[in-house]
């Protein structure tokens, strides 16, 4: 099993709908391979895009989810773990998983999915609180972060991908604590190159502001239990022009993203599956139109027809070139996976 968290700190990099194309065309690609996606994030946009999207009523299939019994989310899983936090209770993993192909007949059936949950707001402030208890012989912390790890540990698939919500929350360190390799997307700007020396200090705790921080790591963490960190596995560099290509007005910022990842992996190649940053890194262009119907169709590029399409009683052109180009962009990435 090959676990894959995508991840940024920082909001508006994309990550929802590259996470929903990528993966949908991972799984078109590779029919043999069984797959998980496990949306991580309170907003639950990714999963109301598997089940449907806005056109296919996903919102009101994913309340139709959590309100089975158990609760078939991540946050019905959550829920049990409250009741006991340290150590896992019996528990079935594939009643928190759903088909999404029964919901929306665009997704391949090799895709399963753990719904996203609002709960996990609430839950967080529970799982703070646990993670921090002075409890004799027991690693508190561990206990909480494990949670999603020993419910991977329960079920059967080749690869699991988790999307995240744009924050460094407990949540969210569950998610990366289970991982192997993370995806980072990333607009081309100088946010975005912040955004990235920010994460290398959440995930790795590299370039802290002041040593006062580094006894309280993630990384830190995760190490004393004996545990491995999760190693970046590919930079997108998402937003980048439709026709013709990097943008000169974007060349600076990615010039200097690619010059603080080639010093990131000289000092510590081993966070890192890659040995340069070309290697490691994808340009994602634009999805412009194309995307935001796809998005509301809840529909992969692959099986969205072209022409007029009805989106919020509204016809919308998409055409048949640019659809193409979207699928050419996203087999790029997929390549790299």
């Amino acid at each position: 099993m090959v676990i894959y968290s995508i991840w940024n700190n920082k909001g508006g990099t994309g990550k929802t709908s590259l996470s929903f194309q990528a993966v949908t065309r991972f799984a078109e690609l590779n029919p043999e391979k069984k797959i998980l996606v496990v949306d991580l994030c309170p907003q639950a946009n990714l999963t109301e895009i598997f089940l449907g999207g806005q056109e296919g009523s996903g919102s009101e299939k994913l309340l139709l989810n959590q309100g089975q019994i158990p609760r078939r989310s991540i946050g019905g899983y959550f829920d049990a773990r409250l009741k006991s936090p340290y150590s896992a209770p019996n528990f079935v993993g594939r009643d928190f998983i759903c088909l999404p192909n029964e919901f929306n007949s665009a997704i391949a059936t090799n895709i399963d999915l753990i719904c996203g949950d609002a709960l996990l707001e609430l839950q967080a402030i529970a799982m703070n609180t646990l993670a921090n208890a002075d409890i004799p012989g027991v690693n508190s912390w561990l206990g909480i972060i494990d949670w999603l790890k020993e419910l991977l540990d329960q079920v059967d698939y080749d690869y699991v991908f988790i999307d995240t919500n744009p924050s460094f929350s407990m949540y969210t360190q569950i998610g990366l604590a289970a991982s192997h390799r993370v995806i980072l997307p990333v607009m081309a700007d100088d946010s975005s190159r912040r955004a990235i020396q920010n994460a290398f200090s959440l995930i790795y705790g590299l370039k802290l502001p002041s040593e006062v921080y580094k006894n309280y790591t993630f990384a830190k963490k995760l190490n004393d239990a004996g545990r491995s960190l999760p190693m970046m596995h590919l930079i997108v560099k998402n937003r980048l022009t439709q026709y013709m290509g990097t943008s000169s007005a974007y060349n600076a910022a990615l010039t200097g993203i690619e010059k603080d990842l080639a010093e990131l992996i000289s000092l510590h190649p081993q966070y890192f599956t890659f040995t340069d940053p070309v290697a490691g890194s994808v340009d994602v262009r634009d999805f412009g139109t194309t995307g935001v119907v796809a998005f509301a169709r809840g529909c992969p590029f692959s099986k969205m027809p072209h022409g007029k399409l009805t989106v919020s009683g509204k016809r919308i052109n998409v055409r048949a070139d640019y659809k193409e180009n979207m699928i050419k962009t996203i087999d790029e990435l997929v390549a790299r996976i």
